[in-house]
Order: structure tokens, then C-alpha cells, then sequence
């Protein structure tokens, strides 16, 4: 990082007025599902590294492998930095350790492949032509270790006319439709807030991962994964694409309108938006029940979805009216106390002072190596336990020597060896 920038994103983290200084503390012991598990997470950016982040969070350890000096792409995303280092980065590493070594150099290379020969699982970003000039392809590494569960996560896969294309979450997002289907009708198409091809793709990585494992657990054998950002996008658009198959219906962008349930969008109140879904027929009934309209929810003519869908119109301008005349607040705790799905629509800020994330601890502050950190929790509950904070994002090669000395039972001699060679 350049000297200046680094200055500037270091001073911003000082303040006691950032957003996470009054998020809760969390200590809590470390899953432990994968306690017995090895990962090396050669992958960069989002998609690989939240994958190794999920294993992490279950109890895996996980050694991501990084390039020596640089180290994964998303240390450079910023600013914002925190400490030096960026806020992106951090949060889709935590539970990690990190070893810097060059796997292009001979020396790095045979060291990788000791490492693979000790692991459970690699986690993998390159296409499969990278794969193999670097001698990481599935076939080379399983016959180091017959028993590694071998995953690779890329734009297109490993094989077909696309395979070796680069992709990033924008591009994923485009081919699958969600660009083209995101945003109001008289706007261009929209990418998703969030990389949501990214972390959709890593969430399948992790998920293939358990169920290799266990397959494992039957028949001792690894497995090949093959993870396609695209594919793994275009599955999310399933409830879209298959009413389009069966009926050759083409839906476009509506907003915050669904097409099919209705009513199923965002309102205006007195001071705020808030989404508001009726459906089915029983909460279409308690709705107008609820703000004390009975006859709209008797009324046959309202009587299904279908019947709903063609006075859509009619029926909007009718809620509009209504939620208009108080504020939000009013609205969701009349319709929370009616068992009806609305809620507010949150910008970040908002979000970040949920006290009921809070509470469950999904949304806490660790320490770090520079200093306290935010962290975004797992979100899923073993026998009532989330991910514990033991392991903060690494700092850059931190576990290199560590991990050369517990791994491979590496000396002091072998080690000034490899960084006299520049492998580490």
C-alpha cells in the first residue's frame, strides 16, 4: 500500500466514533464439526475465500496460502482499510492462518505438495489450464493424496468453451439474469448489493466440501469438485427461469413488485419504506383485518392470488393510501402483532445496530492482531452454538514459519533455505 494511503486509512481507524466500537464483544469457543479437518485455501477475491471462511467457522483449520509481499488480491481492495488492512478482506478470512509462499518457484511448489499431501481438502481459483502449469490439477495432487477432496471454484468451471475465461461476480451475475431481472422497469439492469455470485458459489464450495467428507467417511476415496460462479447464480434464479420454461412467460423488472404473488412489495409509510407480503390467502385476510378494513378481506372478488393478480392496480393504490397515514413503526407492530410478514427496509447503518443481531451474536467486534475488528457471523446454530472468534483474519505470511515447523516437521536450516530461495 502506498505510504500516503496507508497514513490516511490508518488514521480512520482510530476514531472511538466508528460504527463497530459499540458493537458487543463475543468470546465463545470455536466449533468443533470439523475439528479434525485440513484445508489449504490457495483461492483470492470472495467466492474461494468465504468457502474457507465457512470451514473455518465449523471448525476446520484452514491455512490460506498466499503470494509472498502481495498476498490475496482483496488485501489491496480499499479503502476503506482498518489497521492497514482491508475491510473487504476481512471479512471473508476470518479463522485463518497464512503462509506466504511462491508456488510458481520450484522450491514453493514441492513444499505446496507436502502440504497437499497433509490435508483434507484444496480450495482453488485457478482455471483448469492454470491448474495444470502450476501442477494443481485434481489428477496430479489426488495421486499425492489419494483421499483430498480437491475443489475448484471459477466463473465457468473447469471444462466447456467458457472454462478458461476470467470471471468476477459482476460478470456472473450478468450471465445469469439477476442483472437483467434487478431494478425498476424504466431503469437499466442492476447488479445486487452484495456479491452475491461470490458468496452464492462459496456457499455451494462449502457445502460439496461436507458432503465429499462424509462420502469419504463410506469409501476413504477424495473427490474433484467443480464449482461454476455461473451456474451457482443461475440456480439462485431458478424460481425466475423455470416459469419461464414451462410457460414461455418473460418476466421483467418490476423493483420491488413480485409478479407472480401479489401483493408482494415496498411501501411508502408516514416517514420510511417498509416491504410488505401477502402470500397466501390466510395473511391476505389477517392484513385487512389488522388495520381494520374486514370487508376488502371478505370481498370475493379478492378472493385468491390469481383474482388479487388482475385488481393488482387497484389494490396497490388502495395500501398506499393506507400505510401512507402513519409511520412505519405503527405499521410494523400492528402487523407484527397480526402475524403479518412486513418489515423496514434497512440501510447498512441500521442494519449494524440490529439489537436483535446483536443479541444472537452474529454482528460483534474481535481483537485482531492491529487492534478490534467488526466481524459478520455464520449465522447457523449447532446445539445452540455459533462460530467462536478465536482466529482473526491473518496478517500477511504470519503462520508461515509455523506451519513449515508443525506440517512438515521443517528446521530453522530449511526454512532460511526456502527464504533464501524467495519460496517463502
Amino acid at each position: 500500500m502506498h505510504g500516503t494511503a496507508f497514513a490516511q486509512c490508518h488514521a480512520m481507524s482510530k476514531p472511538e466514533s466508528l460504527p463497530f466500537h459499540s458493537l458487543p464483544a463475543k468470546v465463545a469457543p470455536a466449533l468443533d464439526l470439523l475439528a479434525d479437518v485440513k484445508v489449504l485455501d490457495l483461492t483470492t477475491s470472495v467466492a474461494g475465500p468465504y468457502a474457507g471462511q465457512l470451514l473455518a467457522d465449523m471448525g476446520a483449520t484452514v491455512v490460506k496460502v498466499e503470494k509472498p509481499r502481495t498476498g490475496d488480491d482483496c488485501r489491496a481492495w480499499g479503502p476503506p482499510f482498518l489497521h492497514g488492512e482491508s475491510l473487504w478482506f476481512m471479512s471473508v478470512n476470518r479463522g485463518k492462518k497464512s503462509i506466504a509462499l511462491d508456488i510458481a518457484s520450484p522450491a514453493g511448489r514441492e513444499i505446496l505438495h507436502r502440504l497437499v499431501a497433509e490435508c483434507d481438502v484444496i480450495l482453488l481459483n485457478l482455471v483448469a489450464r492454470a491448474q495444470r502449469k502450476l501442477a494443481l490439477d485434481a489428477q496430479t495432487l489426488r495421486a499425492l493424496n489419494p483421499r483430498l477432496v480437491h475443489v475448484s471454484l471459477t466463473g465457468f468451471g473447469v471444462s466447456g468453451p467458457r472454462a478458461d475465461l476470467p470471471c468476477y461476480d459482476l460478470i456472473a451475475e450478468g450471465y445469469s439474469g439477476v442483472m437483467d431481472l434487478t431494478g425498476e422497469a424504466e431503469t437499466p439492469p442492476q447488479k445486487v448489493g452484495t456479491p452475491a455470485a461470490d458468496l452464492l458459489a462459496g456457499s455451494d464450495a462449502a457445502m460439496a466440501v461436507l458432503a465429499a467428507l462424509l462420502r469419504r467417511t463410506r469409501d476413504g476415496h477424495g473427490c474433484e469438485i467443480d464449482v461454476s460462479m455461473v451456474e451457482s447464480m443461475s440456480r439462485f434464479m431458478a424460481p425466475r427461469l423455470m416459469p419461464y420454461l414451462g410457460s414461455g412467460e418473460l418476466s421483467r423488472r418490476t423493483g420491488g413488485r413480485d409478479s407472480v404473488i401479489a401483493i408482494y412489495q415496498v411501501f411508502e409509510t408516514a416517514d420510511g419504506p417498509m416491504t410488505l407480503g401477502l402470500g397466501n390467502d390466510a395473511i391476505w385476510k389477517r392484513f385487512w383485518e389488522a388495520v381494520g378494513q374486514p370487508e376488502v378481506a371478505a370481498d370475493p372478488a379478492f378472493a385468491s392470488n390469481a383474482q388479487r393478480r388482475e385488481g393488482r392496480e387497484q389494490i396497490v393504490q388502495r395500501i398506499a393510501a393506507l400505510l401512507a397515514t402513519q409511520p412505519r413503526a405503527h405499521w410494523l407492530a400492528v402487523l407484527g402483532a397480526a402475524r403479518v410478514p412486513a418489515g423496514p427496509i434497512q440501510r447498512l447503518d441500521e442494519l449494524a445496530q440490529d439489537t436483535a443481531l446483536h443479541e444472537a451474536g452474529f454482528i460483534y467486534r474481535m481483537d485482531g492482531p492491529d487492534g478490534p475488528i467488526p466481524q459478520v457471523g455464520l449465522g447457523i446454530r449447532f446445539d445452540g452454538r455459533t462460530e467462536g472468534t478465536a482466529v482473526p483474519p491473518p496478517k500477511l505470511g504470519a503462520d508461515t514459519v509455523d506451519i513449515l515447523r508443525t506440517w512438515l516437521d521443517c528446521d530453522a536450516v530449511q526454512i532460511e533455505q526456502l527464504r533464501a530461495q524467495s519460496a517463502i
